[in-house]
Order: structure tokens, then sequence, then C-alpha cells
């Protein structure tokens, strides 16, 4: 499949300055049970690239389930990454909305947009695709593998 439909969409993600205080908020403002925080692989495991070089970036993550939405909030750690340069461009703020595939090759090319960072995680890997000045947002495309 090379689009992109609703039911692939599997989440909104935000860059944050301070992922506790946003988790906070969000537990506070919605009811809800407070998520874990993680954070995300060295790049000897994720093989993380950035602008296609390796990078030691890594991320502070939760995740937030409101119904069937996944909001996931990131903090950048380390440098340089896809989510530190958004955050100091943009402040806290909406990051990328991300979808689910089993084959992101076609969906890559039929967007047009610049890749800016890869890596794998245990399932998948992901690919942050430039759209903040097109879209307002970056696109994350999660290619499921396992």
């Amino acid at each position: 499949m090379d689009t992109l439909e609703n039911e692939n969409v599997a989440q909104i993600a935000l860059v944050v300055d301070d992922i506790e205080k946003y988790i906070d908020a969000y537990t506070k403002a919605f009811g809800i049970e407070r998520p874990p925080v993680r954070v995300t692989d060295t790049k000897e495991i994720s093989h993380v690239k950035y602008m296609g070089k390796s990078t030691d970036a890594r991320a502070k993550q939760a995740f937030v389930k409101l119904g069937n939405l996944q909001i996931e909030l990131i903090e950048p750690v380390g440098e340089p990454s896809v989510w530190g340069d958004y955050l100091k461009k943009h402040g806290p703020s909406v990051h990328h909305i991300a979808f689910r595939t089993k084959d992101k090759k076609p969906i890559i090319e039929r967007l047009g947009l610049e890749v800016t960072q890869t890596g794998v995680y245990k399932g998948g890997n992901y690919t942050y695709l430039k759209g903040d000045d097109k879209l307002a947002m970056d696109i994350e495309i999660l290619e499921m593998t396992g």
C-alpha cells in the first residue's frame, strides 16, 4: 500500500523540553494513569542515523493513550537529531504524525520529502521525513518487520 490512510495512523508526537513536566500536565488534564518514561536504545542497537551519518542521539519517550489516539512525548537526549533540531526551531510543539506500513519505500517515494533520520527498534524501523516547511510538521514512517 503506498497511501497514508487513516487506519495507518499510529500516533501524533510532540517534542518537549521537559518530559516530566508534560507528563504531569497530561495526567492532570485528562485524569489518566501516568505513563512510564523510557530512553531509546544506544546507536549500537538502534543504528540511528541523522542526515545519513551515525549519531549519539537518543530520546526520552512517554506514550499517552487517549481513547484510540496515542500521543508520543519526546525529549531529545544527545545530538544531532531531528527532535533537537525541531525543538530549537519551533519550541515544544507537534513534531510529527507517524504512520505504520509494511513497505515504506513507495510511501517515501510518493511523498518526495527529504529523509532526515532513520533507526531500528524491536519489531521494525523508522524513517523521519522533513515536512515542517510544507506540512507544518514532519512525517514518521514506521515499517513493521516483526
